[in-house]
Order: C-alpha cells, then structure tokens, then sequence
C-alpha cells in the first residue's frame, strides 16, 4: 500500500510507521510464533449506527486472535452487554471462529498495534489517528462510544474538536454537529480487567452507557 492509499485507508496490515511499536511487535512475535503481532483490523458492519473505540490490541487478546477485544478479559463485559442490547449475535469473545456477527455495530481502536505495557505514545496515538478519522468518515456512525480517556482523545482529534470543548467523563453524552456530520460521543471507563476488579466499572454501569447510545440510536430511527 503506498502513501496515498494509506493515508485514505481506515486500516493497514502491514503498517510499521511507528518505529518502537514495530519492533515491539518483532519481539513478540518471536516469544509467541503462533500469535498474528500485527496490527488488528477493526471488526463489524461497515455502516455502522455505533462505532466503538478501544485503545489498542491487548497482548493476549486481539494481538493473539487478531479479532479486537477477542481472546482477553476485557472483551467479556464488552460482547456480552453488545449480546444483550442487540448489537451481538451472542456472547462469545474467545475466539475469532465463534461465529460471532456484529448488528449495527463496529469495534475498533484507537492505536491499531499491541504497545509495550499497553500504553501508547502520544506521537503514535497521533501516527494512528488518521486512520480512525478514516475510519469514521467512511463509517458515518451516528454514535461513537469511547473506552476511556485515550479513546475519546483519539476521537476528538479524528474529528478536529477540541478536547477542552469534552472532557472525559464516565456517562456523559457530548453531541458533535458541524462539518457535514451530527455525531454523539459517549463516554465510558474501559471494560479492562483492571477497571472491573477494582470495581471502577461495573456491568450495570457499562450497561447504562450501552443502553444509552441504543436509545439514541432508536430515537433517530
């Protein structure tokens, strides 16, 4: 792919712009031979009513699997309250041969490679960006849930709005009109194993974001 397409592209597999996440990926590819260590695809509908964005691969999750949120803790809570509010064919987060087809929905990241200790730079969330803006130009989603700050960072600067016009909150909506585009973000800490067994986010309040963006969704209907 060269420069252009690239640029244009919502996605790249053979992408290796950010010099320490490339090599970070060489290294865990030699410790884990069978894992697919290469940036993730987002997965789901192409004309989605809900886009939703992560932050990166997790190292046993989807860098192994190759599907986001598939194989790794955090995609429990996530697919399984998709399953419940009818974005999810069913539950399954294990594997990317279960089958499982998301409904009105895609699920993405904001950094599309595994980082070291899971935490990005801020130049390659910034290297990364363009591909999320892509992404959700060609998506033209109508809500936009963002898992953590990072994420709805990374969202704000895709849709050049600035942070200070958003701040991150747990549960908050923020509605972003203007350039061709009617878009509401919503907010929610990370469905990460950390966040869950401390109790910092619980299902019913993940759930309450979920439940939140589907009413507004059906509302537009």
């Amino acid at each position: 792919m060269n420069s252009v397409e690239k640029r244009a592209s919502a996605y790249d597999a053979g992408c290796r712009s950010c010099a320490r996440l490339a090599a970070h990926l060489d290294e865990v590819r030699r410790k884990f031979p069978q894992y697919q260590s290469a940036p993730v695809a987002p997965f789901g509908a192409k004309r989605p009513g809900l886009l939703i964005v992560g932050l990166a691969p997790g190292l046993h999750g989807a860098n192994r699997t190759g599907r986001p949120f598939t194989g790794d803790h955090a995609g429990i809570l996530l697919y399984a309250t998709l399953h419940k509010f009818g974005f999810a064919s069913h539950a399954g987060s294990a594997d990317p041969l279960d089958g499982l087809k998301l409904i009105n929905c895609r699920v993405t990241n904001a950094v599309k490679c595994l980082p070291p200790a899971n935490k990005p730079l801020p130049a390659e969330i910034r290297g990364c960006n363009s591909f999320l803006a892509n992404e959700i130009e060609a998506c033209a989603p109508k809500a936009i849930l963002a898992l953590g700050r990072i994420a709805h960072d990374a969202v704000l600067l895709a849709l050049g709005v600035r942070p200070a016009s958003c701040p991150f909150a747990h549960g908050r909506m923020h509605p972003l009109a203007g350039h061709g585009r009617s878009i509401v973000l919503f907010d929610s800490y990370h469905c990460s194993r950390y966040n869950t067994q401390t109790r910092r986010l619980t299902a019913p309040m993940f759930e309450s974001v979920v439940l939140a963006a589907k009413s507004h969704l059906d509302a537009g209907k």
